[in-house]
């Protein structure tokens, strides 16, 4: 697996047919940040995605041109080369023992293809389980796509990331984390330590236990002393497989950490962020 994220040198984990996916190359970035990005909705126009991706687009998505599009137009769009996506993907992976399903938030080109997960990939960015309610993740949808944007251009200044270990580079900012203050709802927190008392013994650095609304305004106001946890987890539903933690700055936009755990509880790895993540950070 750690093969696919060199190869591909995006910001996911991939179902296993990722592994025979066409490969991102430098020239890729450069035809996207010439193209107009389609920003495909979900059908259901009361949707809570819909009801943040729209704002956010419109006011963060800066580096292409943009148009919003129907998954009925993406279907017949999807095949053009000249043109990219914004889109909201479901993801298996099939070598897993549970095979739970994930929403992901891809920026794709257009191919010829037969599988949405086939289309040349730019950036992937997980959101959450499709079982799980979209709000467990669409009021940090503006972040994410703010995100994705710095990640491409970093990649377009820095074609050399390309082919290395992404997650490193991203990595390395891990320590930085504690300049700033760390944002944590506490269901995202691994159940046996969701004290602040706990909290604290692992991580003597500023932290602050948060509602979504507090979380979904420091990015707003692009709050640069913020840096949160955004956890995808199967939040209680039955499928319990990966459980992904990535740190991003509510402010600059970047990632300080990222990783991911397989769920399971007789061996202390919960749904939620775990005591040797707060080691890794501190």
């Amino acid at each position: 697996m750690k093969r696919l994220f060199i190869a591909i040198g995006i910001l996911a984990l991939a179902h296993s047919s990722y592994a025979d996916r066409y490969v991102a190359r430098h020239e890729d970035i450069k035809s996207f940040l010439k193209t107009t990005t389609y920003v495909v909705l979900d059908d259901n126009p009361m949707s809570d995605y819909n009801m943040k991706i729209k704002p956010a687009i419109e006011k963060s998505w800066k580096i292409t041109p943009y148009e919003f599009i129907s998954s009925t137009q993406f279907e017949e769009m999807r095949s053009d080369i000249n043109k990219s996506f914004l889109v909201k993907l479901q993801v298996k992976f099939s070598a897993d023992k549970l095979e739970a399903t994930y929403n992901f938030l891809c920026v794709v080109l257009g191919a010829a293809v037969k599988r949405h997960t086939d289309l040349p990939d730019i950036c992937s960015v997980p959101l959450g389980y499709s079982s799980v309610p979209e709000d467990s993740y669409t009021y940090k949808i503006e972040s994410l796509v703010r995100f994705a944007q710095n990640h491409i251009r970093m990649l377009d200044e820095n074609p050399q990331l390309i082919k290395s270990n992404i997650f490193d580079h991203y990595n390395k900012q891990r320590k930085e984390a504690k300049t700033k203050e760390l944002w944590l709802l506490e269901q995202d927190i691994e159940p046996n330590i969701r004290s602040q008392s706990e909290v604290r013994k692992l991580y003597p650095h500023p932290f602050k236990i948060v509602t979504k609304d507090d979380l979904e305004k420091a990015i707003a106001e692009r709050n640069e002393n913020v840096v949160y946890l955004h956890k995808v987890g199967p939040e209680g539903t039955r499928l319990q497989a990966r459980c992904y933690k990535m740190l991003i700055g509510a402010g600059d936009d970047q990632f300080y950490y990222f990783n991911y755990h397989m769920i399971n509880r007789n061996k202390k790895r919960g749904d939620g962020f775990l005591p040797k993540d707060f080691k890794k950070i501190k």
